[in-house]
């Protein structure tokens, strides 16, 4: 079948390709999707869109209108895309569940420890000649207390590196997986309690309407003054207004992100000569305990292969006249 690839980034291309095998007649547009890109799918019976491209009614109703029938994700997380419109125009949606769990664990990890650890700054220190240690003061992770949040694939990639390290490991999750109690001596307990007690907090859950600003003042107020909070998952997890207001304050030690709850305009694209306009997004960055990644967290390798392989798994379960096993159904559909 035809199909549209939206927000195509140079680095997937070949990775996109290679899945291919030359069985689709594949475009590929560096846009994203919205309501004006929309009509770019003309004469296409299938898209693949990523989290940044907008799935919403009104664009899905363009879609429909062009005769799309298809909708391939390239991501795990599907809150971009209004579900039930698609369900009622007869569009089938089907995302890319798990395609490496150590790559976005492993990226938190990464950001934990440039941030305790400085590692931003003495690079840049010593790159000027400075070589002085003053500044450079971070903490052990052994013995800590990390506080994860969501226990799936990637919490539980996440529990077993910080078991590594020695920490204490909190979690919670609506689904409790017991067999991390045994593994790697976690607790589950309420979230209230794991921002209580953590010096780190990790956040590894899909965004939805019950979870939507699940961090916010009231949690951020729990928190100790010196905990580090990661979000590689979903930037609407976290209030920013409120987080600004705990870093202004020195409420909490830190934040590092690959992700933002408004990345639409700015990310996923240079803005080194005209900047952004987003004040919320230029406040957070200003601070020097704030790192952030342009949502990166799943740009390796072997997760690129996956992401390619399913994407394609998909469009050729469809072409067969099968279901993929991947099929956003109705009944993930929540209320």
């Amino acid at each position: 079948m035809k199909l549209l690839v939206y927000s195509a980034k140079d680095f997937e291309i070949p990775f996109l390709n290679n899945a291919n095998n030359k069985i689709h007649k594949v475009t590929y547009t560096t846009n994203a999707l919205n309501s004006e890109t929309a009509i770019q799918a003309v004469g296409h019976m299938a898209v693949s869109i990523f989290s940044g491209d907008d799935a919403s009614s009104l664009v899905l109703e363009k879609l429909s209108d062009l005769g799309v029938r298809y909708i391939s994700l390239r991501s795990a997380g599907y809150n971009n895309v209004h579900l039930k419109t698609a369900h009622k125009f007869g569009i089938k949606v089907a995302n890319v569940p798990e395609y490496s769990p150590y790559s976005i664990a492993e990226h938190a990890v990464a950001q934990l420890q440039a941030l305790n650890r400085k590692i931003i700054l003495a690079d840049r220190q010593v790159h000027a000649y400075n070589f002085l240690q003053s500044n450079l003061m971070g903490f052990d992770l052994n013995r800590k207390t990390v506080g994860i949040v969501g226990t799936g694939k990637i919490g539980s990639v996440m529990a077993k590196i910080m078991n590594g390290f020695g920490c204490k490991i909190l979690a919670n999750d609506l689904k409790p997986d017991y067999r991390l109690v045994q593994q790697y001596d976690l607790t589950y307990t309420s979230l209230d309690e794991l921002c209580k007690q953590s010096d780190i907090i990790s956040l590894h859950i899909p965004l939805s309407q019950e979870n939507y600003y699940l961090i916010d003042k009231q949690k951020l107020a729990l928190m100790k003054p010196g905990v580090i909070l990661i979000n590689t998952a979903r930037g609407a997890l976290v209030e920013t207004k409120a987080l600004i207001n705990a870093l202004e304050k020195k409420a909490i030690g830190g934040y590092c992100t690959d992700v933002y709850e408004k990345e639409i305009g700015s990310f996923f694209k240079d803005n080194s000569k005209d900047g952004i306009k987003d004040t919320q997004l230029i406040k957070l960055l200003s601070f020097p305990n704030v790192l952030l990644t342009p949502h990166q967290g799943f740009i390796t390798k072997e997760a690129l292969t996956n992401i390619a392989e399913v994407t394609f798994e998909n469009l050729n379960s469809w072409e067969e006249g099968k279901p993929s096993n991947n099929e956003l159904v109705l009944e993930t559909i929540s209320s």
